[in-house]
């Protein structure tokens, strides 16, 4: 016993250090810039790759549900539903037989809808090559048919920046012509219509992002293609920042110029600055790192949200309207040019660009730069601002329970993390937090709004999150309503997916909405106290503890938002966190320290008891006097055995 004793003592002498230790990766209690919840059970699927992949490629068409991934020298077509996989194809890559150096093997780097056919692209060996997959007659498989040049459309290594685009039956693709990454621009390579391409001096070393056609229903032929890229910065002084993120815009129906003039070059390009950052301090984030589209009704309150990245390892994201940047386009000087502005203006969509004025198209090719610079709709400063690594972001559109729309941000971490961020409001609110792997980044990220899930690619794995996973706030109708989860609201049933007439309060979380009864009225009268006896973790449970022993009370972390406390006899003391639990050390016991323990969460004005102990002194027999009866041994060791065993499991699940 008294081994058992000291072995503890021992284990937990430096607890401190062990538990800033376990501390590492959990965010800090009381602070609203970390996410709410830790979210767990969400993956509602996974698919496991035999062979790990350096690159995926996603393709997902919502209306259809139909999944098409591209990896390794194959093409997978998946059922979501059961993450069987439907179809298989290798892809005939004959460049493989010829290559002579570095890796060899045909990495698939497109995948589009192309006029009648699925369109898959690859590196082939260093010698970029694209197929058609026709569905076959009983529609329920592909075939390869035709194959063709790939160069322009295919990186020749997947490692080397690359987009595509498809809109209306032409391609759009920005890939190097070499290995050497030269001649990296945005083109048009296929389709209906003619190909065109950039002229060399308008970008310098670029890293395209994306690529979005903004339809304009009542007037298609105005039309813009909008390409969201980076590029080194022309000013190599030391203070300035070695990237420009950019927006670039190109007409849907530009053919290039005359025969004698710009031929099969855009005549519609134009180029201004993304900026996103505190532009009182000329504070800015300026490497652009991924950007979502959302489409509106109105073309112009079209939203663009941009991720960015610093100097100083923070990450921010911007929100744009489309409107806005084709107020610079069509309002803005022209960088670098003084006399009067040719008509029509240069950049202006017109049927036949073949007969353009040489003057108008000459501004285009020699001053293609906006002088006035795209700010956020925010303006003065970042709508979010974070210290997390995040590489890329889709949002999401939530109809709440008041039928307002609200926007959720999906960001994904370097470390294989999703964050579910509302948009609601001058403020984020970061709604949860949810680990999909250990060990890899995500890749390839799509997401179906119809079904609210989302698909996570990963080098080991394929999984999909569902975002209405609402029994993690199933406590009660203040846990659900203080979540903030336009995805979810309480009803007769619990928390459960939105549905007309549950309880929700998405702008604020006041859980005001929920009292609904006199008791519950009362209830929030008296601080919103509450303690639900049906739920397991607010039963009361009784140790029997001897004196001089040393132990440990834990309760669960429901909230991160919330501050949580140990109550006993009327004395609060903080509560230790070990990464998702709430610790109260108690190094030996005296008369002093039994008694009941409330594990106690305040989170806006809500309170609740999340657990409940009572600590009774166990009477350990002196073995001076009397024999020990074994039975009193093991009961009081095991309460030793008990702590020990936890505390080395917590240390042991840190060490991994």
């Amino acid at each position: 016993m008294r081994r058992l004793v000291l072995l503890f003592i021992f284990l937990t002498w430096d607890y401190q250090i062990v538990f800033s230790v376990g501390l590492q990766d959990a965010p800090t209690l009381g602070s609203k810039n970390n996410p709410r919840l830790l979210s767990k059970d969400t993956v509602s699927g996974a698919f496991e790759y035999q062979v790990y992949q350096n690159h995926s490629v996603f393709f997902y068409h919502e209306d259809s549900g139909e999944m098409y991934v591209g990896g390794n020298d194959f093409v997978l077509k998946l059922d979501m539903d059961d993450y069987g996989i439907a179809e298989k194809f290798i892809l005939n890559t004959t460049g493989q037989q010829q290559c002579q150096e570095g890796p060899c093997e045909n990495v698939i780097t497109v995948i589009e809808r192309f006029q009648d056919s699925l369109f898959v692209c690859g590196t082939n060996g260093h010698r970029p090559q694209c197929w058609k997959l026709f569905s076959s007659t009983n529609n329920q498989s592909h075939e390869i048919v035709e194959s063709y040049e790939g160069t322009g459309i295919s990186p020749f290594v997947y490692t080397q920046n690359a987009l595509s685009l498809t809109v209306e039956g032409d391609l759009y693709a920005a890939a190097s012509l070499d290995t050497e990454r030269n001649s990296l621009q945005f083109r048009r390579k296929a389709g209906s219509r003619s190909n065109v391409w950039m002229y060399d001096s308008w970008v310098t070393e670029p890293t395209f992002i994306s690529a979005s056609l903004v339809k304009q229903t009542e007037d298609p032929d105005n039309e813009k293609i909008y390409i969201f890229f980076r590029e080194k910065n022309s000013d190599h002084s030391p203070e300035a920042d070695p990237w420009i993120s950019r927006v670039s815009r190109v007409c849907k129906v530009d053919e290039g110029g005359s025969k004698r003039f710009f031929q099969n070059m855009w005549t519609s390009f134009l180029k201004a600055r993304l900026v996103c950052g505190f532009p009182e301090e000329s504070l800015y984030f300026n490497r652009l790192l991924d950007v979502y589209m959302m489409q509106a009704e109105d073309w112009q309150d079209t939203r663009v949200y941009a991720l960015f990245t610093s100097s100083w390892n923070s990450t921010a994201v911007c929100i744009y309207s489309v409107g806005m940047i084709e107020d610079i386009f069509e309002n803005s000087t022209f960088k670098g040019y003084d006399k009067d502005i040719p008509r029509p203006r240069p950049g202006a969509c017109v049927k036949n660009s073949r007969s353009l004025p040489r003057a108008t198209v000459n501004m285009v090719k020699d001053y293609p730069e906006m002088a006035d610079w795209v700010h956020s709709v925010h303006y003065t400063a970042p709508f979010y601002i974070s210290s997390n690594n995040y590489t890329k972001i889709v949002v999401d559109q939530v109809r709440g329970v008041d039928h307002h729309m609200y926007n959720i941000l999906l960001l994904a971490t370097d470390c294989g993390k999703i964050h579910k961020v509302l948009a609601a409001g001058s403020e984020p609110f970061i709604i949860s937090e949810t680990r999909l792997s250990n060990n890899s980044s995500i890749q390839s990220m799509k997401l179906d709004s119809k079904k609210k899930k989302l698909v996570v690619g990963f080098s080991e794995k394929i999984s999909t999150v569902d975002l209405q996973s609402c029994q993690e706030y199933n406590n009660s109708c203040a846990d659900c309503v203080l979540a903030r989860d336009p995805y979810c609201a309480w009803t007769k049933f619990g928390c459960a997916p939105t549905v007309p007439g549950g309880i929700q309060n998405v702008r604020d979380g006041q859980i005001n909405v929920c009292s609904t009864s006199v008791e519950e009225q009362k209830q929030v009268n008296r601080a919103k106290r509450e303690t639900v006896s049906s739920s397991p973790v607010n039963l009361r449970t009784v140790h029997s503890v001897p004196l001089g022993v040393p132990f440990y009370l834990s309760c669960p972390i429901d909230s991160y938002h919330a501050v949580y406390t140990w109550e006993h006899r009327g004395q609060s003391s903080p509560c230790l966190q070990m990464q998702s639990n709430c610790l109260h050390l108690i190094p030996a016991m005296a008369q002093e320290n039994y008694g009941v323990y409330e594990c106690v969460s305040k989170e806006k004005d809500y309170i609740k008891v999340v657990k409940k102990y009572q600590l009774t002194e166990q009477i350990i027999p002196d073995t001076n006097t009397r024999i020990i009866n074994p039975n009193e041994i093991n009961g009081a060791s095991a309460v030793v055995l008990h702590t020990v065993s936890i505390i080395l499991g917590l240390a042991a699940a840190m060490l991994h």
